[in-house]
Formats: C-alpha cells, structure tokens, sequence
C-alpha cells in the first residue's frame, strides 16, 4: 500500500475525531439531546452523532479522489467513489429529517424505505457491482439488468433501514458498524477490489473515533444520520466488490432481530429495563428484540446484566459471524 493512503485514512480519523468532540456540546446548546434509557438516572445525552462521522467520511474519500486523480493518475475507481459519495449524501439527509422530527415523531415504518429508495440511484445508474451473484441456497446466477434495477436498491434500502434496529445501547451501532465494514474491506482486498477495500478503511477509521466519544458511558449517540448512512456504506461496498454472500452472513443477527420485532408489530423498545443499580433485565415476558434475548443469557452467565455486558456479548457473536464469513474468501 501507498504510505499516502494512509494519509486518507487519518484524515477520516481526525477529522471525525475533532468535529464529534466539538459537535457534543454545540449539540447540548440547541436542544439536540436524548435520553441515555439504560442508565439509572437516564441523563441526556447528545444526538445526531452521525454528521461528525459523515464530515470525517467525506473528507478522507475527497482527499483519496484527488490522489486517484492527480498523483496515481488512476481516474478509473473515481466514478464509483462518487456514487458511494452521492447514495452516501442522500441517505444522510433522510436520517436527518428523521432525527430533527425526533425519536417519537419521526419517519414511519412506510416512510422510511420509501425516502431511502433515490439513494440507491447513484449506484443503479453507473451500473455499480456484477450481475453474477453467489447467494446462499440459489447458488451463482447471473440477473443481468435485474440486478443493477432490482438488486441495488433492494439491498441499499434494506441495508440502510435494517442497521437500524439493533441499536440503543451504548457503542452498540458503532462496535457493529466497525465490524461489519472491515470485514467487507478485509475480504474486498483478499479479492483485488482494492478500491472498495480503501472506502472500508475509511469508513472503519472514522467510526473507531466515534466509537471513542460513543463507548459507554456515551458522550453523543450516532442517531439516524449515522445508521443509514452505515448501512448504505455496507451495501456499496458489498456490491462493489461482489461480496453480497458475505453481508447477508453479516447481518444475521439483524434478520433475527427482525423477527423478534415483528411479533410486537414493531412496536416494543429494543431497551432493557434498569434497576438502581445499572444492571437490565429484559423488559417484557416475551423476546421483541435480541438485546432482550441477550440480557437474558448474560443474567443466567453471569448472574446480572450491566449494558456494557450486553453490548460485548452481540459484538462478540458479530465478529464470529465474522470470522465465519471471512473464512469462505480465505
């Protein structure tokens, strides 16, 4: 690797870095603040994390454009650089309208896929990614147009809305973005795509310093902002670097979470319910999210459940499924 891409990835970092820990309190001065609700006392805390983390994305995939262009003399990645950027952008402004509308107020369960589809258009008309997929249970098929007019923007309005719903605990959406992203650059670079594998590094970079402000006890939560714009990341890339097996492995835990949710028709909270104490059990007598399923086993483990406990536990399964999925490029 160039020692100047380096450079992009810590422009990604620093740049994160620096705007999350001058947006925290730029935040709490306009109102910009949520409830912490698996704490005790449930202090504020503030939101829309994910602008800092997009102005660190972008910064370090400008820079890496213009050393595409002028250094490396290598103009032929840009195109689908700047269709990352743009489904990027787009979706951006989604999860902001909803975060602006608040937690209560926001964008319905209808409005929300429906916003995100005119981000996939980026993808869908450079013809991003292969029409030859591999899918499990289908096998290798070859969808021609199907793919970049259905497949794109399936899997970007599902990517997108679907890193969604495990969320709520502290580190919890950043700890998972961080690992499926690098995985999916992992594998992109085993595979030749190194240009993918750049766009992961970069993003990777930028949610390691989010992750720092957003660790528990958090200092800002990512809010809507950042999990569309993850999980749109997520999907450009898989399709960029023809790895769509690997992010369904990926998101497994989310399609569980799915369906847990459907049974309250997505109306139970994905929060555990807190004692004094700061340790959660499960808020209702029935499963309605996998955090709640994993409250549980760490209470029979370890005999109490603090939220960082939790958090580990999925962050651990995540990156076993992880490693699972890696192991199939290896």
């Amino acid at each position: 690797m160039n020692p100047l891409l380096l450079v992009s990835i810590a422009i990604s970092f620093a740049a994160t870095f620096i705007l999350t820990k001058r947006w925290i309190p730029v935040a709490k001065r306009a109102g910009l603040v949520g409830k912490d609700m698996n704490k005790p006392d449930k202090p504020d805390v503030a939101e829309m994390g994910g602008v800092a983390v997009l102005g660190g994305i972008l910064g370090g995939m400008l820079f890496y454009i213009g050393l595409n262009t002028f250094l490396f003399n290598n103009v032929s990645f840009n195109l689908d650089l700047f269709a990352v950027m743009g489904t990027v952008l787009i979706i951006a402004v989604v999860g902001l309208i909803d975060d602006l509308l608040g937690w209560k107020l926001g964008l319905s369960q209808l409005q929300k896929p429906l916003l995100t589809i005119p981000a996939a258009l980026p993808m869908m008309v450079i013809n991003a990614g292969h029409s030859s997929v591999d899918l499990p249970l289908f096998g290798a098929m070859d969808l021609g147009l199907l793919y970049p007019l259905m497949v794109v923007p399936i899997g970007i309005v599902g990517a997108s809305n679907g890193f969604n719903i495990i969320a709520g605990y502290n580190g919890l959406e950043a700890g998972m973005g961080l690992i499926i992203i690098s995985s999916i650059g992992f594998v992109s670079y085993l595979t030749g795509t190194s240009h993918v594998a750049m766009i992961c590094a970069i993003a990777a970079a930028a949610l390691v310093a989010f992750l720092i402000f957003n660790w528990h006890p958090a200092k800002i939560f990512p809010g809507n902002v950042f999990t569309y714009m993850v999980g749109s990341i997520v999907a450009c890339t898989s399709i960029l670097a023809n790895v769509e097996k690997l992010a369904l492995m990926l998101f497994m835990l989310y399609f569980l979470d799915f369906f847990l949710k459907a049974r309250s028709r997505m109306k139970a909270e994905a929060f555990g319910e807190v004692d004094s104490k700061g340790c959660l059990k499960k808020p209702y007598s029935k499963y309605y999210a996998f955090p709640h399923v994993v409250i549980d086993l760490v209470v029979k483990l370890k005999g109490k459940a603090s939220e960082k406990d939790v958090v580990l536990f999925i962050l651990s399964l995540e990156g076993l499924l992880a490693l699972i999925g890696m192991f199939f490029y290896l």
